[in-house]
């Protein structure tokens, strides 16, 4: 087991579904992080995941990434001032509501949605190729039906 899970007591503590889930994406996350600093893009951290994660193509607030990431306003908030800094994304005034303001990609933005989906067959091909293709296949469904399920 990786050297990510803590001990407890001189051991390796319980690894649980939702530890082996969460280490799971880490790892495969790891995998476009390093394209995407490959590719000039070092600014990107695994944190604005949740923003490039929940971000509608026609802009999203603060409050409702923050909401959808389940994160508090403030953090969200923090996590787009960073790409905001960094050319990622940028705020314009919402047309529907004066007072607030929409989180949009800019061109750099997109690229890095651009690289990230495409990498999702890469990404596939490679755990199919440890688990095998059906069983991926049914990961995938087992995976949602917990989605669904549990309430996300």
């Amino acid at each position: 087991m990786s050297t990510r899970i803590p001990t407890r007591d001189g051991g390796e503590r319980l690894v649980t579904l939702a530890v082996l889930m969460r280490e799971a994406f880490v790892a495969l996350n790891e995998v476009v992080m390093g394209r995407l600093a490959e590719q000039g893009h070092s600014a990107v951290r695994s944190a604005h995941s949740a923003v490039f994660q929940y971000l509608d193509d026609t802009g999203t607030t603060v409050s409702l990434l923050a909401e959808r990431a389940r994160m508090t306003k403030q953090a969200m908030a923090e996590l787009v001032q960073h790409l905001e800094a960094h050319g990622y994304v940028r705020r314009v005034p919402d047309p529907r509501d004066r007072r607030a303001k929409l989180v949009l990609p800019t061109d750099r933005g997109r690229e890095v949605l651009a690289i990230a989906r495409g990498l999702v067959p890469e990404l596939e091909e490679r755990v199919g190729g440890i688990v095998g293709v059906e069983r991926l296949s049914a990961l995938k469904a087992d995976l949602d039906a917990i989605r669904r399920g549990v309430g996300g």
